[in-house]
């Protein structure tokens, strides 16, 4: 909102105060003022001028030489360039030695032979904003109102002496994107009144009945409770009055005609936004607030053809829609040079209703930027009657008597009750009740004092944003000043903040993670249909859940699994010549069997991670390596260990997307988690990869059975004993099946079995694998005897050879 320091002095008197310091007193007291910017970009000595004469030149047919009276005393010889000067104008004059915003200095000088004593002004050279004038003052020199005063200084005339306060507004302070909303927190602040504009002046007893010639229904209650219209008739459209225009450029509006500039105004005056109707225009006068019908079509203010839905609420006259409620007019009845009778619209949409019709069709405005955010109930006829009133004295409008409205709900006042110690106990103050009470007076708040020393206030509806005692209590802080607020202790019960497990386990995998040399990446959450179908991940069984409104095809689909897109982040990094990427990353996933989803998707959080390129470059002590299973299988497995899991297993698996020989399901407690290995070779061919390995694994499962206790072990003090082993077993026969039998076996005195060689061939013969073991035995409590360790791995050895036709290598 952009509050102009002029506009804003008519309501409030600020003459003591500059726009800084209004500024800074508005941002202490909770509504940011990004910038206060000066209208005034660097014109001096610039007056108002009228040409008596206007010649050719003599020498250049694209040159006038005019005589002006600029209120100097004698006339001033002026050439000028401009096509559109002419006699008998208003014009803004240069003097001689004033200075323009772009920095030049207006001196006499010749032009083609002929003297020139200063120079007239279009509006861009006096640093006037071009878009917000219109295509006729951009082309050519500012002509000004006949009624303009010559000599009187154009930082005056145009209210270039300005300056103007752009406030950062919180969605909740809808109130105050409006002049007299700014002006009541102005006056709050300083202490001071706010002086209304007299909403109903000139408003009469017109010679018409409004009642007689227009009417209103509300048929969609829910989206409109209250609707209002007045009657103007014999209204000439043109220019409005340059202080209007002033006013409504200093707001960042473009100017137009007396009519629409007249609702502009009044929208930034009150808050409130209007709509004015050529009445001639609607069928028989009549006004219809309902929802829009299936596939219905209106042709918008800016010429646009727009599809509307059910949902969407129009104005209509019965017979066509007018408008789009809350968001922009119709061309259908449009307001143009030959409107005579104007049907002046202020109503109360519901802000849900317009915004939702606002972001589907791609249009914001000014007025549905407020209604959007709730606008005053109780504005709606002052407003009204405002822009009537402004209407009859700037158009030469009649009103006609009466207003034509249509309620379907009344607005509840806020009522709430409050104690000053209330206060004080919420913002460790000591304020007194009457403190309390001259507060809410400088807010312009009504309040009833209880004999029990309790405060009833009153709530104006402007003020949407307090509907509870702490919204009261937050005014109180506000308006004392945060910097007179105490530092106090907290009282009462507290509770320390923790982490989950999941948490935890969360902080810990990305921790362990990064220290194995990962980086994490955060990717879309929205991705391609087509890569969900090339690779589906460890859930090939769910059904991709479309968007109903996605921002592109490439990312209208939530994804089913994190590594697609961690192979688009290495597949970015090779094409910039790093070809080592090492990536992880945690989120979710959204899974579910319905292919028309009537439920909410299940949502399973992974971690995901992806590994491509060499271990280590080339080094003088040894050769570059690649990357292999095994890397990424330690690196799992360290977090896993980390973490105190037990009971982790894996198997040989072939799932889409994945090598067929160098792929593993993870499992926990026989419970299959996840996958680990190497992508498929046409699929690595397919995205210009190198061999990548992934894995990607649900991490509730890993939460669940994390042990975060960590158990001390005094170091041995007795020696051990290790023994080697070589089975010969079938190819299919897991090594961490002979690794769990000979440790369940072996007992307590076994320390540690160690796979150290496996080993196929045709020694061997078809089928079989030989695997080489080391276990070390060892008690805390004595020292083993050769006999007693041999006679325990002789078993371990015999259980091995029974369970699993395992034969022992000599």
């Amino acid at each position: 909102m952009k509050v102009s320091y002029q506009w804003l002095s008519q309501y409030v008197d600020v003459s003591g105060y500059t726009a800084a310091e209004l500024a800074e007193k508005l941002t202490r007291s909770g509504i940011e003022v990004d910038i206060v910017e000066s209208r005034n970009k660097g014109v001096e000595h610039v007056v108002v001028g009228y040409v008596k004469t206007r010649e050719k030149h003599p020498d250049a047919d694209k040159l006038s030489v005019c005589t002006v009276d600029a209120g100097q005393g004698e006339d001033l010889q002026i050439v000028c360039g401009a096509k559109n000067v002419a006699a008998g104008q208003k014009v803004p004059v240069a003097l001689i030695g004033a200075k323009l915003p772009d920095g030049l200095v207006i001196k006499r000088a010749k032009l083609r032979g002929v003297e020139s004593q200063g120079m007239i002004c279009s509006a861009k050279e006096l640093g006037l904003n071009d878009r917000l004038l219109p295509k006729e003052i951009q082309e050519g020199i500012l002509v000004l109102p006949e009624d303009t005063q010559i000599g009187q200084s154009i930082l005056e005339v145009l209210a270039i002496d300005d300056e103007v306060l752009e406030l950062d507004l919180t969605p909740n302070r809808s109130d105050a994107l409006s002049m007299l909303g700014a002006a009541y927190e102005i006056a709050a602040i300083l202490g001071c009144e706010v002086k209304l504009p007299d909403a109903e002046a000139g408003i009469g007893g017109g010679a018409v009945r409004a009642a007689d010639k227009i009417s209103v229904k509300i048929t969609a209650a829910e989206q409109c409770s209250h609707y209002a219209a007045r009657l103007i008739e014999g209204v000439q459209v043109g220019k409005s009055p340059l202080w209007m225009q002033n006013r409504l450029m200093a707001a960042g509006i473009r100017p137009i005609n007396n009519i629409v500039d007249i609702t502009n105004y009044v929208m930034l005056e009150y808050g409130q936004p209007l709509h004015a109707f050529d009445a001639d225009k609607l069928a028989n006068g009549h006004i219809d607030v309902r929802l829009a019908n299936a596939g219905e079509k209106l042709v918008t203010l800016d010429d646009v053809e727009r599809t509307l839905e059910p949902h969407m609420l129009l104005i209509t006259d019965g017979t066509k829609p007018v408008a789009i409620a809350g968001v922009m007019g119709g061309a259908n009845s449009e307001v143009t040079e030959g409107t005579t009778r104007i049907l002046l619209e202020s109503a109360k949409f519901d802000g849900g209703s317009v915004r939702k019709t606002s972001r589907q069709l791609g249009l914001r405005s000014e007025a549905s930027l407020r209604f959007e955010k709730e606008v005053n109930p109780e504005a709606v006829i002052p407003a009204l009657n405002r822009a009537a009133s402004l209407m009859a004295q700037y158009a030469g409008g009649q009103i006609a008597e009466g207003i034509v409205e249509a309620r379907t709900k009344e607005h509840k006042p806020v009522t709430i009750a409050i104690t000053a110690d209330r206060i004080n106990q919420y913002l460790g103050t000591q304020l007194s009740a009457a403190q309390v009470k001259d507060i809410f007076a400088r807010l312009h708040f009504p309040v009833e004092e209880g004999a029990d020393g309790s405060l009833t206030v009153h709530v104006p509806s402007r003020r949407g944003d307090i509907t509870r005692t702490v919204d009261l209590i937050e005014e109180v802080a506000r308006l004392h000043g945060y910097d007179n607020i105490p530092t106090t202790l907290m009282s009462g019960v507290t509770t320390p903040g923790s982490l989950t497990k999941e948490q935890k386990i969360r902080r810990i995998a990305r921790e362990r993670m990064t220290a194995a040399g990962l980086h994490e990446v955060v990717t879309y959450t929205f991705t391609d249909p087509k890569l969900i179908e090339e690779f589906p991940g460890a859930f090939k069984e769910t059904q991709p859940v479309a968007l109903a409104m996605p921002m592109s095809e490439e990312h209208s689909t939530l994804r089913t699994s994190l590594i697609p897109h961690l192979l688009e982040v290495i597949g970015y990094n090779r094409n910039r010549n790093m070809d080592d990427v090492a990536v992880f990353e945690i989120g979710k996933a959204f899974l579910t069997q319905q292919k028309a989803l009537t439920e909410l998707p299940e949502e399973r959080l992974l971690l995901s991670a992806a590994i491509t390129g060499k271990r280590q470059d080339m080094h003088w002590t040894g050769k570059a390596a690649a990357v292999d299973f095994y890397d990424l299988k330690g690196i799992f497995e360290n977090l896993v260990g980390y973490l105190g899991i037990e009971g982790l297993t894996y198997a040989a698996a072939q799932p889409e997307g994945y090598h067929p020989g160098r792929t593993a399901e993870i499992r926990l407690d026989g419970k299959a988690i996840g996958y680990i290995g190497q992508l498929h070779p046409a699929y690595q061919k397919a995205k210009d990869l190198e061999d990548t390995y992934v894995l990607e694994v649900e991490l509730e499962p890993l939460a669940a059975n994390a042990n975060g206790s960590i158990a001390y072990r005094a170091l041995p003090r007795y020696p051990a004993i290790s023994r080697d082993m070589a089975l010969v077993v079938d190819a299919a026969v897991p090594v961490a099946d002979l690794v769990a039998k000979a440790s369940e076996v072996a007992g307590d005195l076994l320390e540690s079995i160690q796979v150290f060689d496996v080993f196929t061939g045709e020694r061997l013969g078809a089928g079989k694998k030989s695997v080489a073991f080391s276990l070390v035995y060892r008690t805390p409590e004595r020292t083993l005897t050769d006999e007693e360790v041999s006679e325990l791995h002789a078993k371990a050895v015999a259980a091995l050879e029974q369970t699993f036709g395992a034969e022992l290598r000599k």
